[in-house]
């Protein structure tokens, strides 16, 4: 597949990253407003020690309540103007690197469509095989515009919670039948062991969410060859859905980063596309069920992912 080179339009948000640097804010007020009121206080408080009348105590008082007040002033700008920028900056990161994700299997699907409509295949099963990608890419697509529109409901408290008491292994089997639908055959090697008798207080759209984030997540640092384990199981009066993988593995000092929004792990051995939602929403989703989510990793081992939500009794 040819490589597919970067848009005008992402061209333009890594200038504007670029350009949404706090250092000329800081730059500004340190020379138009911390420096002259710095000096301002030096002057008011000579004014105070080395004054002999009343006129000069209240020059010196009234320089120096000025000064703070500025001072001040200036802090509470520059602590907003950081808040606005970090958030532009998101906002810049999100489009590029959602932009960035959804080229790919847009790329792909128009490449077999294309063939299909040209009838560019040898044998007639390369025409279903052509079919299959291209569902396969689909369903990739919607698995990254749900993750999209999961994290703006969450980000906007928009997000209601159905929780129900019912069995846990049905919701992670959709989540599992959704992500091999994703899958070429044999490109993982899936191990699942799902207890029929494990029940939890959940909403089933959302922990179904929950876990194709995790497998996505693991297939995307997974190697060669792939191995993916999906347990269910009861843990004190938890009920925990774990994700293991074979992968790269996660450094120690990054594991509690990786829940944070757009936050990816830096690699140059491996990368991985994505927009660094899908953790996020995974944590945000165990907080709304009053669960949490834990990672134990080991560097060129492997990871797992354990989601744990409050049981119910059968």
């Amino acid at each position: 597949m040819m490589p597919i080179m970067d848009s005008p339009f992402s061209a333009k948000l890594k200038r504007l990253r670029r350009n949404l640097s706090l250092r000329g804010v800081f730059l500004l007020l340190a020379l138009g407003v911390i420096l002259p009121a710095l000096a301002s206080t030096s002057v008011g408080i000579v004014a105070l020690v080395i004054g002999e009348g009343d006129d000069d105590l209240v020059i010196g008082v009234l320089v120096v309540s000025f000064t703070a007040v500025a001072i001040g002033a200036s802090v509470a700008a520059t602590i907003l103007l950081g808040v606005r920028a970090r958030t532009a900056r998101l906002q810049a990161d999100l489009l590029a690197n959602v932009s960035h994700e959804l080229r790919t299997p847009l790329a792909v699907i128009r490449m077999y469509a294309q063939t299909l409509q040209h009838k560019r295949f040898e044998r007639p099963e390369q025409e279903e095989a052509c079919v299959e990608t291209i569902i396969r890419e689909t369903e990739r697509l919607e698995a990254m515009i749900q993750r999209v529109l999961t994290w703006r409901a969450a980000a906007k408290d928009r997000d209601v919670a159905a929780i129900e008491r019912a069995p846990l292994s049905p919701t992670v089997a959709q989540a599992i039948a959704r992500f091999q639908r994703m899958l070429a055959p044999g490109e993982v090697e899936l191990d699942v062991e799902l207890d029929a008798e494990v029940q939890a207080r959940h909403d089933p759209h959302q922990i179904t969410e929950s876990v194709l984030n995790l497998l996505v997540n693991a297939h995307k640092y997974t190697r060669s060859p792939r191995r993916v384990r999906v347990r269910t199981l009861l843990q004190g009066e938890m009920a925990a859905i774990v994700v293991e993988d074979n992968g790269v593995g996660i450094p120690h000092a990054e594991i509690k980063r990786i829940f944070d929004p757009f936050y990816r792990v830096q690699r140059t051995n491996h990368k991985a596309a994505g927009a660094g939602l899908g953790l996020a929403i995974v944590r945000h989703i165990a907080k709304v069920h009053g669960g949490q989510i834990l990672v134990e990793s080991e560097v060129g081992v492997g990871s797992a992912f354990t989601l744990q939500i409050p049981g119910a009794a059968p």
